[in-house]
């Protein structure tokens, strides 16, 4: 079997990708989802209540936790097996060039994944960005010692780090490779996997203009950038949220995975 990971988005907990993964499962993958430590299911129970004091940042949730999923996936793969995919939603596919075994990734389809610099934002959110970075975070997280996302129904709960390093990428042109060094930068244009983003023309969140910035993050990378509009798909409404709707498995669900099992067939890197 082809075998597929999920990688979620920030503040997105792994139950929420449940439907889209059954029904590739059903297509004939194999395929398995995750949360990032301190999220969902791998939040410690000592940390149910707060995660002050909660270490982590997201570096680790890539250079860690995701490459331990792509290291354990890849280990079931005998010689000659199917290779590995990913399937990267709004974070999931902006962290991509932060894994260090990405290698064994053999394509990647990011769905509504864009930067996250702040004034590459949508229009119509960008006031409300402009007031998380600038007064919220820095007014709640030094006061609940990690951003309390859950109380205040914004994002979720997040570890200090993550929020920290995230507001950093999102105040600079470049994101994630303004703040993490040359060597960072150099290895998002070392990726060379095909790469297929789905974007959204209503996406409340990315623009068209992030998600061309983000994607060309992977200068080496074959890339094809498909923006679909809900009237396409017969839907009044998609967002940044909606493609892992149940209601789109006869249409957006069934393009990605025929695109995904376009490299079902390739040699593993």
């Amino acid at each position: 079997l082809p075998i597929l990971l999920i990688v979620g988005a920030m503040g997105v907990e792994q139950h929420y990708y449940k439907a889209f993964a059954q029904d590739l499962a059903a297509r004939g993958f194999w395929v398995a989802t995750f949360d990032y430590r301190g999220m969902g299911a791998s939040r410690p129970a000592t940390h149910q209540h707060s995660l002050r004091g909660f270490d982590a940042d997201v570096r680790t949730w890539a250079q860690r936790d995701c490459a331990a999923m792509v290291a354990w996936m890849a280990g079931k793969l005998e010689a000659g097996a199917k290779p590995l995919l990913w399937v990267g939603h709004s974070l999931g596919g902006q962290i991509f060039g932060l894994v260090p075994n990405r290698q064994r990734v053999s394509a990647m389809l990011t769905v509504a994944s864009g930067s996250g610099y702040w004034l590459q934002n949508a229009w119509r959110v960008r006031w409300m960005v402009w007031w998380f970075w600038w007064v919220l975070v820095p007014l709640l997280v030094p006061l609940y010692g990690y951003f309390p996302g859950r109380a205040i129904k914004k994002v979720g709960d997040l570890p200090k780090g993550v929020i920290w390093q995230w507001r950093r990428w999102c105040l600079h042109r470049d994101y994630v490779l303004a703040c993490e060094g040359e060597a960072v930068r150099e290895a998002y244009a070392q990726v060379r996997v095909p790469i297929l983003s789905m974007s959204f023309s209503d996406d409340e969140l990315m623009s068209a203009r992030s998600i061309e910035a983000l994607h060309g993050f992977y200068a080496q990378a074959p890339c094809q950038l498909r923006k679909i509009k809900p009237k396409e798909v017969g839907q009044g409404r998609i967002g940044h949220f909606g493609f892992f709707r149940r209601r789109f498995a006869s249409t957006l669900w069934d393009e990605a995975a025929q695109w995904l099992a376009t490299h079902q067939d390739k040699e593993m890197v």
